[in-house]
């Protein structure tokens, strides 16, 4: 069964996106041992990062989402690509917070409401496409609107939400995206407008009752007939290995290698899935000798190198 559900209404002039993140969020609390508010900001952060991986076009572009604001659980990084397997790092996954007014987690007071969102796009071009925005509320799905607004144009409405239980699991996450196209009209703006006030009890409570997003995209689009365009599963995949960990201690260079060579090992730990690489000594004097011997030769003149 999918987990994110694209489609067009109104005959292609309004775009919108269902995903059902439950099982990724469930993964990241697992990861970071999150508590219910950090289980809150960082599953709507890893709905963001699905959301904006379902848009790549090809299966080598990625995204990346940094989340940075005033508030104590500091800064969330989101990645995620075209298959939409998403993976993120969280600064302070300890943080928990009473509820807050309304008797709800408080992901505002987590996240803060000064700071930026920037999303970073590597589409394949010669330099990765960069947007950032200020925060303007903290509870991110009005961010990344605003997001989506200043920074690629496009007038959207964005649900997101995570249902976390009375013993701190995950019930249920996702939300969808709806979006105006080009060649939209006023009735296209007032269904936007009118889309999230359809959903009071939030996004969280309609993917718990209906968890399949083919019958949730029904009923978000209520009357109007629609176009599904694609489908795809959503998971929490971290992609780091031993090459990618012996690559990154070959870039520390000479003299930082050669210090962990005199303590005697080094131990790496990926911070998007926490698993732990350790390196002996014999393996880092190896990797010091790639090292050197892929050292660049850098041209001065015509007659002259310098190594």
């Amino acid at each position: 069964m999918a987990d994110m559900v694209r489609a067009g209404l109104f005959d292609g002039l309004v775009s919108i996106t269902v995903l059902n993140t439950t099982e990724a969020v469930r993964e990241g609390k697992r990861i970071h041992d999150l508590t219910p508010t950090t289980s809150a900001a960082f599953g709507r952060s890893l709905t963001i990062g699905a959301i904006l991986g379902s848009s790549l076009k090809e299966e080598d572009h990625k995204v990346s989402v940094i989340i940075k604001g005033d508030g104590p659980l500091g800064r969330m990084i989101i990645d995620a690509n075209n298959k939409i397997e998403v993976k993120g790092t969280i600064d302070h996954p300890e943080v928990s917070l009473p509820p807050n007014e309304q008797g709800k987690l408080d992901v505002k007071g987590a996240v803060g409401t000064k700071g930026t969102i920037r999303v970073i796009k590597d589409i394949g071009l010669k330099e990765p496409y960069i947007g950032t925005v200020e925060l303007v509320s903290g509870e991110l799905a009005e961010d990344i609107t605003q997001y989506f607004f200043y920074s690629e144009q496009v007038p959207s409405a964005v649900a997101l939400g995570v249902l976390v239980d009375k013993d701190g699991s995950i019930l249920a996450a996702g939300g969808f995206l709806a979006q105006l196209l080009p060649g939209h009209e006023e009735e296209h703006i007032l269904y936007l407008e009118n889309i999230l006030s359809r959903f009071t009890r939030g996004i969280s409570y309609e993917i718990l009752d209906t968890p399949d997003v083919k019958e949730l995209l029904q009923k978000i689009a209520g009357d109007q007939g629609y176009k599904i365009l694609s489908e795809k599963e959503i998971s929490y995949h971290c992609d780091c290995s031993v090459e990618k960990m012996q690559r990154a201690l070959i870039s520390l260079g000479k003299k930082e290698l050669t210090e962990l060579i005199e303590e005697g090992e080094a131990e790496l730990i990926c911070h998007f899935c926490n698993r732990k690489y350790t390196f002996s000594k014999e393996d880092l004097e190896e990797l010091l000798k790639i090292a050197l011997a892929n050292r660049k030769i850098r041209i001065i003149d015509a007659d002259t190198f310098e190594q």
